[in-house]
């Protein structure tokens, strides 16, 4: 499937947007976390806490490979512009559906981490 350059220029700033909320709101689940740590010395507790520290770790990276790879997208599209200025308005690419299963993926399962970190939170303060 095709779209236009600037759709999908587009479509890169929002997910750079969703990704930077997820960053953040990493931050401050690990930051709940670490008051959790601090005030529960149990060995299940500990084990729950190192489990989503785990977490938290994977998804950053996550978070950082799509984000990398958006930023690749973006220098062939402003490549693609600066070649023919022009037509670009016009000019048609391949839809990056790949991408954006790969984000929808990510947003699934850390909605998921989400809710199970909810729920851990949730018993435990």
């Amino acid at each position: 499937m095709k779209t236009n350059l600037y759709k999908q220029h587009e479509e890169d700033i929002e997910w750079q947007n969703k990704l930077n909320f997820y960053k953040d709101e990493v931050k401050v689940m690990e930051n709940r976390l670490e008051e959790v740590n601090q005030k529960n010395t149990s060995t299940e507790i500990r084990k729950e806490v190192e489990h989503f520290q785990n977490q938290f770790i994977i998804q950053k990276e996550n978070i950082h490979k799509i984000s990398h790879h958006i930023c690749g997208e973006e220098k062939q599209i402003e490549t693609e512009i600066k070649r023919n200025p022009v037509a670009s308005d016009h000019r048609k690419t391949e839809d990056h559906s790949k991408e954006r299963d790969v984000l929808e993926n990510f947003e699934s399962n850390f909605n998921n981490l989400r809710k199970e970190y909810n729920t851990f939170l949730s018993k435990r303060m």
